[in-house]
């Protein structure tokens, strides 16, 4: 009887796989010392095994419905309705209709009872499966409670648990069902806690939604609840709602809506004290449980029980620290634009390779800034820097500076100012650029000339003693030096061309088509490879069939094909050890797929005429050039002329000579991440002939020294790997931020602007000019689908998207800031671009009608 029902009190927390996620934590609940559960009892998966398992059809359709992918929505439909049919026709076995009887005997059969699926991946950490199964309330009598029992099994199978299930990973044969039965308890009040706050995070803030009779008037939206926030034992925020209705169990079983008296409608459902109770017990549940807790809780006179607790798996990880102050963290990823979770080892190459303190939080990386918030010397001059870059920062920084004693002010002595004045003078002399790229270059060779005769031990060894070099390259003080010398004279000319002449961010037009800036030249590149493929027509067939990363191997058989083959490999040489997230080394690079590229050169081929890459720069230049003649005439026609034009044109020669650079040192930073996988890889595959791996791939699920380690003792680790994919599966789904507290608060900035028309969508002007076209809204480079004249609308875009650059007419992207990777080709092509702007990809629709306005940072939905 005992593996069938189980009591609240039997259960452990190692019997997930019997009582699944919901009994597991109302088992823990029990033991809580000040904690009431009404009593209850599990039937465990055991009971639903031994129900279906001799049911052919069942495991029939099953196998059909594993085939099956969330696309597939009307055949999931069919096969999940048929197989729910079958659960609510089952005989429920004697032994277990046995053990229900001798529990509801045990707590009283006449008592009304709420019946509750608990899957085994349900109220997991990473997975909450929140309202995916179904729960019953006021079930009165065995078998009004065994009918329920086969219902709840049967939720198993609804379209949205199946669907859900399959969207996060989970076997349909793998997840089971228990049910849970707990005694009702008639509630004059009810509702749902969070020990931190749902709405931004912080975990020092317990959230409290109360109303009249049952909880399910709350969870279901029937009624608008009381909502209370209480921080260190203290009510700091609280809103009463109008409640015109609750849910109550009837006597003879199910249950009614009833409206409420006026007189309560108004009022609020819980006492000051209660609230006060109330988060302490959430404190006290959480404290059980280690984590912050998701609460259903009941009020029956005057007394609280718990009737359910589920982790919160949306908040965000916070940064670790070493001590308990207060600290602020920026996102790394939106100033290197992969937002993205990153796989251990892409983290752990990236901390080995800057020099800036960084903390791993939900697969991202962040900066602990408190310390320049802290000091009054560098404070403000820190937030006007990040402002530059992105005003949403800057805002959410000033919050917080502004909150009373959440940043604690430090004496200065030591700390340098951070003032404005500008680089150390640099000769904008070309020769300075085309040294420094010579200077990589040849240490990339080197490296690719000695890396490939090192193996195990030695190659980590090499691996971690090569990285000096390359931060010795990618920190040169000349390279530093030419990059914001680039950044100051952009400043300058915006700044002054204002000042002086009226015209807002003249620098864009300046910054089309400077030479050696490699990723722009590499969606022109990309352009060329079209132009060789065009005019064969078998080629162009062919490609457009491709599916397999192998097709270069057949394309010489084809007419054309050895050219075109050569011009891609050309490409790909170097280009090729890009892709979408780049600065993630176990990211798939274009050379190990080249599929990938195969729809950008067949639009290429489709939307421009044969030398269009060389129309492009030209006409790039000479806009430039014209606008810098514009410019030096009309300055010379003002007061102090020469010495405004003698400054205005050194300015505009650094901009034009220095600020294609500025993508160089990313470009071999990312070359030689991709000569370090090349080689990692291949010595995986020895670990897997060692059997120490199951795939090459499992190497990215180590950091760095783990990686060394791993080499150095040949001990399998399976069980971290497996621990280590599903920790990357979970933060893939969350979202990262921009700004996150010590204590779990996202800190969300807004425009403070006045002068933008009526229902204009705010963002960072980065690249002038106003153009109206189709929004397509893409968030997978893969799948987009672009044609000449639309306008970009996505998350982030890094060096990887260029190519689609060359087609659209304008860019609209979540993430970014004035000289992150979107903004510097924007300008380089000439497209008006809006970054930084908040959920765009939601509030944009694909195909609607904008109009990008790229001079004044802001974006009008036309239709």
């Amino acid at each position: 009887m005992s593996s069938l029902v189980l009591s609240f009190q039997e259960m452990e927390q190692s019997q997930l796989s019997l009582v699944g996620g919901k009994g597991v934590n109302l088992g823990a609940l029990s033991e809580i010392e000040g904690v009431l559960v009404p009593d209850g009892f599990s039937v465990t998966t055991v009971g639903f095994q031994r129900s279906v398992e001799q049911n052919e059809t069942y495991h029939t359709l099953l196998a059909r419905l594993s085939k099956l992918t969330p696309e597939d929505r009307n055949q999931v439909g069919e096969v999940s309705k048929e197989i729910r049919e079958i659960i609510l026709g089952v005989t429920i076995p004697p032994e277990v209709v046995e053990a229900v009887t001798y529990y509801l005997f045990q707590f009283g059969e006449e008592h009304a009872y709420a019946i509750r699926s608990s899957a085994t991946a349900e109220d997991l950490p990473h997975a909450s499966f929140a309202g995916q199964q179904d729960t019953y309330l006021n079930i009165i009598g065995k078998e009004a409670i065994l009918e329920h029992i086969r219902k709840c099994w049967a939720s198993l199978f609804t379209d949205r648990a199946v669907i859900y299930r399959m969207q996060n990973g989970f076997s349909h044969s793998q997840v089971h069902i228990a049910v849970i039965v707990q005694r009702m308890v008639s509630p004059q009040v009810s509702g749902i806690l969070f020990t931190a706050d749902p709405v931004n995070s912080n975990r020092k803030v317990v959230s409290i939604d109360a109303g009249y009779g049952l909880g399910e008037s709350l969870v279901s939206g029937l009624v608008s609840a009381d909502s209370y926030k209480v921080q260190d034992g203290m009510i700091i925020d609280k809103k009463i709602a109008m409640k015109k209705w609750a849910i109550y169990g009837r006597s003879g079983g199910g249950t009614v809506t009833q409206s409420i008296h006026s007189d309560q409608q108004k009022a609020t459902v819980l006492t000051d004290e209660q609230i006060i109770e109330l988060s302490r017990l959430g404190r006290k549940i959480e404290a059980q449980f280690g984590s912050p807790q998701d609460i259903e809780w009941c009020l029956e006179d005057d007394t609280f029980y718990i009737v359910q607790s589920r982790p919160i798996t949306t908040l965000f990880p916070i940064p670790g620290a070493a001590d308990e102050e207060n600290r602020v963290y920026l996102s790394v990823g939106h100033q290197q634009m992969m937002t993205d979770a990153m796989k251990p080892l892409g983290l752990s190459f990236f901390l080995l390779t800057t020099p800036a303190p960084m903390k791993v939080a939900g697969g991202r990386l962040f900066v602990d800034c408190t310390p320049r918030l802290a000091s009054p010397a560098i404070r403000q001059s820190f937030i006007d820097l990040m402002g530059k870059s992105e005003p949403l920062i800057k805002d959410a920084l000033t919050k917080i500076v502004e909150r009373e004693g959440f940043i604690q002010t430090v004496e200065d002595e030591g700390i340098p100012s951070q003032g404005k004045g500008g680089v150390d003078p640099v000769d904008p002399d070309p020769a300075i650029v085309a040294e420094l790229m010579k200077k990589s270059e040849s240490s990339i060779e080197q490296l690719k000339q000695t890396i490939h005769t090192k193996t195990g031990s030695e190659l980590i060894d090499f691996i971690l003693e090569d990285m000096k070099e390359l931060k010795r390259i990618l920190f040169d003080p000349q390279s530093s030096r030419v990059i914001m010398a680039a950044m100051d004279a952009l400043f300058w000319i915006n700044e002054h061309m204002n000042e002086w002449l009226g015209e807002k961010n003249v620098a864009d037009t300046l910054s089309q088509s400077v030479p050696n800036n490699i990723t722009s030249e590499m969606g022109l590149a990309l352009m060329d490879v079209a132009d060789v493929i065009r005019p064969h027509q078998a080629v162009i067939e062919y490609l457009r069939q491709v599916k397999e990363d192998t097709f270069l191997d057949e394309l010489v058989n084809i007419e054309g094909g050895q050219e075109a083959r050569e011009a891609i490999e050309d490409f790909l040489t170097k280009y090729g050890i890009r892709c979408s997230g780049e600065i993630d080394i176990s990211r798939v690079r274009w050379s190990e797929k080249p599929t990938t590229i195969v729809s950008m050169i067949l639009r290429n081929i489709e939307q421009f005429e044969p030398q269009e890459s060389k129309r492009k720069f030209e006409q790039g230049r000479q806009e430039a050039f014209e606008k810098e003649q514009e410019l030096l005439e009309r300055l010379s026609l003002s007061p102090d002329g020469e010495q405004k034009v003698k400054e205005t044109k050194r300015r505009i020669d650094i901009i034009r000579h220095f600020s294609g650079y500025r993508e160089y040192p990313k470009y071999g930073m990312i070359h030689r991440y991709f000569v370090y996988k090349q080689a990692l890889l291949k010595e995986a595959e020895q670990l897997i002939e060692q059997n120490i791996l199951q795939e090459k791939e499992d190497i990215f699920y180590f950091t760095f020294e783990e990686l060394q380690h791993l080499v150095r003792t040949l001990e399998p680790e399976d069980a971290l790997i497996c621990k280590r994919k599903e920790e990357y599966h979970f933060y893939e789904k969350l979202t990262s931020p921009r700004v996150i507290t010590s204590d779990g608060e996202i800190i969300t900035g807004e425009y403070k602007r006045k002068d933008l028309p009526a229902d204009a969508i705010a963002g960072l002007a980065v690249s002038s000019g106003v153009i109206e076209g189709r929004a397509r809204v893409i968030v997978n480079m893969e799948d987009a689908n672009l044609e000449e004249g639309d306008i970009l609308v996505t998350r982030f875009t890094d060096p990887s998207w260029t190519p689609l650059f060359v087609s659209i007419k304008g860019l609209v992207t979540e993430v970014g800031g004035l000289m992150t990777h979107g903004a510097v080709i924007a300008r380089e092509y000439g497209l008006p671009a809006v970054v930084g702007v908040e959920r765009a990809t939601e509030r944009i629709q694909d195909g609607q009608r904008i109009r990008v306005h790229g001079t004044d940072g802001y974006i009008e939905i036309l239709d």
